[in-house]
């Protein structure tokens, strides 16, 4: 198998290709960033899948049997759902790019393409893959992803898959915001229990993907599946990482003083100021998001890391490499600079 990954130097692109290198899978990542784990850099390739013509070279060059489709803009923070779909243009016409270029390089055989869970807002469970009500622009051109997917007649086995919120290692999110106020005693948790969330550990979402590629055609050709792991209780979660991390519990508080700090930070925001909570964050801990993970389970098993697993690896490296990863990017820094020193 050669497997071609578009945007591998991403979260769960960078599990993907540790998995890879571990198993002897070849593979190829084509993305127009650099890796986030430096020894990554050999199986690298720079492309902006906007570029159609150097992805299609790019294609037709390594002659992947298999393509994993991940690039994409992945933040969430546009609300209004007529915005100006040429922000999210990475999702749209670059997957189009994307699977064109599948379409022309017969030697691709299975196909998995990147859609959301953001399809659907919280509270809304689809009653079937072509049901959707997403609530950001993020997840109307995720939407619009899966559209074309279907309407690319594409003539591998292909498969559309739905990550839910993915944590663990080499998530710069969770290093440079939640485990920062964790570590220094300033996060609190609101009160209400019993919360449940579409969590996953990203490399439970890796495993998921590899037993896509190795299942019967039959089995998962034109499915949906969301992938990650069954609902977690949120308080259960953030309590197994506050502990694993500082040692202590996190501090409960009363929902309404979290609320409170929530619209401090939605008026700080509007300054560009950062805070740790908005509005959007307190929602996220006090609403029920879940999705119907079942499927997945059903034909593919049971994913191999549990929660606590997932979180005593998720530290271990908050604590060794990515501290490795932040000296890798100061160094790229400086490189740049000294390119454009010489070219001066």
């Amino acid at each position: 198998m050669k497997i071609l990954i578009t945007g591998a130097s991403g979260f769960i692109g960078t599990n993907l290709v540790n998995d890879c290198l571990e198993k002897g899978i070849s593979f190829l990542n084509v993305d127009w960033n650099p890796p986030l784990d430096p020894d990554h850099l050999p199986f690298w390739r720079e492309c902006n899948i906007m570029d159609k013509e150097t992805l299609q070279e790019i294609f037709s060059s390594y002659q992947p049997t298999a393509v994993i489709h991940l690039a994409a803009r992945t933040d969430t923070d546009i609300y209004d759902l007529n915005g100006d779909l040429n922000e999210y243009a990475q999702n749209t016409e670059g997957t189009k790019n994307v699977l064109e270029c599948i379409n022309r390089t017969p030697s691709v055989k299975r196909a998995i393409i990147t859609s959301t869970m953001f399809v659907c807002e919280a509270g809304y469970l689809p009653k079937h893959d072509y049901d959707y009500q997403p609530f950001t622009l993020y997840g109307v051109s995720k939407v619009i992803t899966e559209k074309y997917t279907r309407e690319a007649n594409l003539d591998c086995v292909w498969t559309i898959i739905r990550p839910q919120t993915i944590w663990g290692p080499w998530s710069l999110r969770y290093r440079d915001v939640m485990f920062k106020v964790m570590r220094k005693g300033l996060y609190f948790h609101p009160s209400k229990k019993n919360v449940y969330r579409a969590y996953g550990y990203v490399k439970n979402v890796v495993w998921q993907i590899q037993q896509i590629l190795e299942s019967p055609a039959e089995k998962v050709h034109q499915q949906v599946f969301y992938v990650g792991d069954k609902p977690v209780n949120l308080l259960d979660w953030v309590q197994c990482v506050s502990f694993e991390l500082t040692g202590k519990s996190a501090r409960i508080i009363p929902t309404i003083c979290v609320k409170s700090l929530a619209i401090i930070g939605d008026i700080l925001k509007k300054s560009n100021i950062s805070f740790p909570i908005t509005s959007t964050r307190f929602n996220s801990m006090t609403q029920d998001y879940l999705t119907p993970i079942d499927k997945t389970y059903q034909y593919l098993g049971q994913p191999p890391y549990t929660m606590k697993a997932g979180v005593k690896e998720i530290v271990n490296w908050y604590y060794t490499e990515s501290n490795n990863a932040s000296i890798f990017k100061k160094k790229l820094r400086v490189a740049d600079s000294e390119k454009i020193l010489l070219k001066a």
